[in-house]
């Protein structure tokens, strides 16, 4: 199964393309989609939008997990991140990629083994899970292959059970 992890946002999008076969991680590709500030907000929509069709026409994921927002102090930019998880959402939506959504804590859960990790934690594991030199950068990169990381070991859970 090939599962992309997407760690949403306006500025940088983070994601992580992950071949998950027989309880094993193999790295395909990671990066992030930027935007710049001070552009017009719905030339940074179609920005995103556009590079992450690319991004699942060329690998081809078979689902994707992506991060539940939560509303905390700056609903402002909350709303401007939702707006940008739309249109990633529309993304795999349009090509036919199921779409799965994580809480924080059910990824620290899964990566950690532990649900109040903290992010370096996170990042750690990640890179050892996933035989890694180092901890990809930007952070954004390192957040979404744990997402992708999470949906591996919850599918591969459930699909355990169904046997």
């Amino acid at each position: 199964m090939i599962i992309i992890g997407i760690d949403p946002g306006y500025a940088i999008v983070g994601y992580g393309v992950l071949d998950y076969t027989d309880n094993r991680f193999t790295t395909r590709a990671y990066g992030a989609i930027t935007t710049p500030a001070g552009m017009l907000f719905e030339r940074r929509l179609e920005i995103i939008y556009n590079d992450m069709v690319r991004i699942i026409q060329k690998y081809k994921p078979d689902a994707m997990s992506i991060e539940k927002l939560f509303f905390t102090n700056n609903k402002t930019t909350g709303i401007d991140v939702a707006q940008a998880r739309g249109v990633i959402l529309l993304a795999a939506r349009q090509n036919n990629v199921a779409i799965y959504e994580y809480t924080p804590m059910q990824v620290k859960q899964s990566v950690v083994g532990y649900g109040k990790a903290i992010k370096a934690q996170v990042q750690e594991m990640t890179k050892s899970i996933l035989k890694l030199e180092s901890v990809p950068k930007p952070d954004d990169t390192a957040d979404a292959l744990a997402m992708a990381i999470c949906h591996g070991h919850c599918s591969g859970s459930l699909m355990s059970r169904l046997k």
